[in-house]
């Protein structure tokens, strides 16, 4: 299957008034680089490296067979809302001995996408966890492995998930199901921080940007 990667990225424009951090997380092999790859308007940064047989000894890729390479670090991508916002892209490193660097990497994100495989769902406990310890809204994204299908009822039964986070399907692959993923998030990051801008004290500069429903220019 063909990859939705583009060498005809938008120009960026004059320099945004807001960076929102924005961080993709879950297991070994769900699709985060392809996520940010498929839907970033510049040519992403990663740090992505041959996998070994080495590494076979580390990690499980069982369900990963045809993954050749894997990131090491995290991946990078900017998306551009308007003339003032801006999204940054984190895609954070999905192996276990990779972990100790998600909770720096969480730092300053306003929100996440957690990226579901859901022949192993397993896998993505791990990101809800830290997510949840942080307290970053976040909402799920099952990635299409073409595996067995389950109810949005049982894979919110799974994953223990609460009713207010948004589960929806999507193509890591496709430019579209990405925006839909983004877009999902930055509405559901609106009605965070709109009900807590209520119930405390005025909201950051970077809150009140995302309260003020920006469109994504996508």
């Amino acid at each position: 299957m063909d990859y939705a990667t583009s060498d005809a990225r938008t120009p960026l424009g004059a320099t945004a008034d807001n960076g929102l951090k924005i961080v993709v997380v879950g297991g070994f092999g769900v699709g985060k680089t392809t996520l940010v790859r498929s839907v970033s308007e510049i040519r992403p940064l990663n740090t992505e490296e041959t996998m070994t047989r080495a590494g076979e000894t580390i990690d499980d890729i069982s369900e990963v067979r045809g993954k050749s390479a894997t990131t090491v670090a995290f991946d990078f991508g900017r998306i551009t809302l308007d003339a003032r916002n801006v999204l940054y892209l984190f895609g954070a490193p999905g192996q276990e001995r990779f972990w100790f660097l998600w909770d720096r990497l969480f730092s300053g994100t306003l929100g996440a996408v957690v990226l579901v495989d859901t022949r192993r769902i397993d896998d993505s406990w791990y990101a809800i966890d830290r997510l949840e310890h942080h307290g970053t809204p976040f909402i799920v994204a099952c990635n299409d492995f073409g595996g067995p299908g389950h109810t949005p009822a049982e894979i919110r039964e799974a994953l223990d998930l609460d009713p207010h986070v948004p589960l929806i399907e999507c193509d890591a692959r496709s430019r579209e199901s990405s925006k839909r993923v983004l877009i999902t998030l930055v509405e559901h990051l609106k009605t965070v921080y709109a009900a807590s801008a209520e119930a405390t004290a005025p909201a950051s500069a970077d809150t009140e940007e995302v309260t003020k429903s920006p469109e994504l220019a996508l």
